[in-house]
């Protein structure tokens, strides 16, 4: 019999891909989302079976987990994850799954500085507690980043907190659900296992300021901006947890904690990781 995938954060990037990915596969695939929306509806019309629940209720994920044998867990960049992660784990145990997979972040460890990344370790290992085999994936910055400042970049700027001294290999959404949906349908060599991922080319702040306008047929001009204007300009607001979390990890990145590549996407996914010109390209619409 063909097992059945919980996918969290099914309308988000990452558990999109991961579920179209599943979805053209054959498998069966539940979505957990907050709200029946047009995003929803989309992958109900793809196949996927719709549940309507909220991380943070016990009662949702238990009952979300009947019938399930493998899932993946992402939350949503909030206070909470390790109350959520606990839940998910104890709710994966009684229902005896197989396999999950979840999703932390490359700054994950014991002595971060940002609150966040502190608690992704914590996440990680409370799924290591509790015994259900899992694989922890630890991507760099996503390639989504730079839609979030689509409209800086129409005006020519690429406003962001991180310095020119680290580097990185942006990485898109639609690799890491092709490495969340291999896993997840042969899941038997991964238990156990931390992946971290990146995209295809390692660069500097200053170089992807040249990459995105020449693929544009523009100048962009990086420019240094403080995490709380990158929030404000990201998200139209104050938020103090994600502006935390922004000043460490960007001095995280300038001190070359980001840096690094493998070919984990390609091995794993399937596929090499898009380019960030063949990214910046195929999102053309978005950034004129």
């Amino acid at each position: 019999m063909k097992p059945t995938i919980l996918i969290t954060g099914a309308t988000g990037a990452t558990g999109g891909a991961a579920t179209r990915k599943l979805l053209k596969k054959g498998l069966s695939v539940r979505v957990f989302v907050h709200q029946k929306d047009v995003r929803a509806q989309e992958l109900e019309s793809l196949g996927a079976e719709l549940f309507v629940g909220d991380l943070i209720d016990f009662g949702a994920v238990r009952k979300a987990f009947e019938g399930v044998q493998r899932a993946y867990f992402v939350f949503p960049f909030r206070p909470g994850i390790t109350q959520a992660t606990a839940q998910f784990a104890q709710a994966a145990l009684e229902s005896k799954a197989e396999f999950v997979v979840n999703m932390s972040q490359k700054s994950s460890r014991s002595d971060s500085k940002s609150n966040s990344a502190l608690q992704h370790w914590l996440s990680e290992q409370v799924f290591n507690w509790s015994g259900v085999p899992v694989a922890h994936l630890r991507p760099t910055y996503f390639a989504e980043w730079y839609l979030h400042l689509r409209n800086l970049i129409r005006e020519g700027r690429l406003a962001i907190p991180l310095g020119t001294t680290g580097r990185h290999a942006p990485i898109a959404a639609e690799d890491q659900g092709a490495v969340i949906a291999a896993i997840l349908a042969d899941p038997a060599s991964h238990a156990g296992k931390v992946y971290p991922l990146y995209g295809a080319v390692e660069m500097n702040s200053l170089e992807i300021a040249e990459i995105i306008g020449e693929t544009l047929g523009k100048e962009i001009r990086y420019e240094k901006i403080t995490p709380e204007q990158f929030v404000r300009e990201t998200t139209g607001g104050e938020n103090p947890f994600l502006a935390q979390h922004i000043g460490e990890v960007a001095i995280d990145h300038d001190n070359g904690l980001f840096s690094g590549m493998n070919n984990f996407v390609e091995r794993i996914g399937g596929h090499p990781p898009l380019t960030l010109e063949a990214f910046v390209d195929k999102h053309r619409a978005a950034f004129i």
